[in-house]
């Protein structure tokens, strides 16, 4: 499985992913999710993937071959010339459409799940950042103002924190804490979720990453999140009221 979170607040975007897969108790592996793109100065954009594998290696490739293609073509257009960044979300969905009607009846037939989604996070100059979930159909929804994260994978132990936490008006300091921390309690609660982690943070209207890293297992600033955020939680539960006489 795994676990990807993106977050949209007016100072920017912050997204976050974990690496492994797994086919079954004995079979896992790490593999990146988190994808990032850039043009200096005119657009940054971080896709993360969830679900089959060779669905959404496939999409990447694809985007990557149009890229390699619109060096000699400039008529080709790709995630990196396209003029919005809804033009961005509908290339990726084109793909994602192409991908699942070549490859899912033979990959259902052989017994496993073909489903998908890609997350998109972005700006680029001219336009506002942008959030987007893209289905398996190829069909996606953008993060709003009653919406401003997305969450793909094993998503329910994170989302409580999120919840109380992200507002349009939230800092990117306090997203990205936020992102951490429901990280956090999903690789506490669930095995299928494991580092490393790959984070990105797309200021608005600096069309760059301000970070743009992977967080390993012996990641000092990481393990003091952690501690941090239990030791609250055991202090605030101590700290609640007595409902027994």
């Amino acid at each position: 499985m795994t676990y990807c979170v993106a977050v949209r607040v007016d100072q920017g975007l912050v997204m976050l992913s974990d690496t492994r897969t797994n086919a079954g108790m004995d079979n896992i592996a790490r593999f990146r999710k988190s994808f990032t793109y850039l043009v200096e100065g005119e657009r940054a954009i971080t896709l993360m993937c969830s679900g089959n594998l060779s669905i959404t290696q496939g999409v990447k490739a694809t985007l990557s071959k149009a890229i390699k293609d619109a060096r000699l073509d400039p008529d080709v257009e790709t995630i990196l010339n396209c003029s919005t960044m809804h033009r961005v979300a509908q290339i990726v969905g084109d793909a994602m459409r192409a991908m699942q009607a070549r490859y899912r009846e033979s990959i259902e037939m052989g017994g496993s799940g073909a489903s998908a989604s890609i997350m998109i996070a972005g700006q680029r100059r001219g336009g506002k950042p942008r959030l987007y979930l893209v289905y398996s159909a190829g069909n996606f929804i953008e993060a709003t103002e009653d919406t401003p994260f997305f969450q793909i994978g094993e998503h329910k132990y994170g989302k409580p924190i999120l919840d109380r936490i992200i507002k349009r008006e939230t800092t990117l300091e306090d997203a990205t804490k936020a992102v951490l921390v429901s990280m956090d309690s999903t690789l506490r609660s669930n095995l299928s979720v494991g580092m490393p982690l790959d984070l990105t943070v797309i200021p608005t209207d600096r069309f760059d990453f301000r970070v743009r890293t992977r967080i390993e297992a012996d990641n000092e600033e990481f393990a003091m999140i952690s501690q941090s955020w239990s030791a609250a939680l055991r202090k605030g539960f101590e700290d609640l009221p007595n409902v027994l006489d």
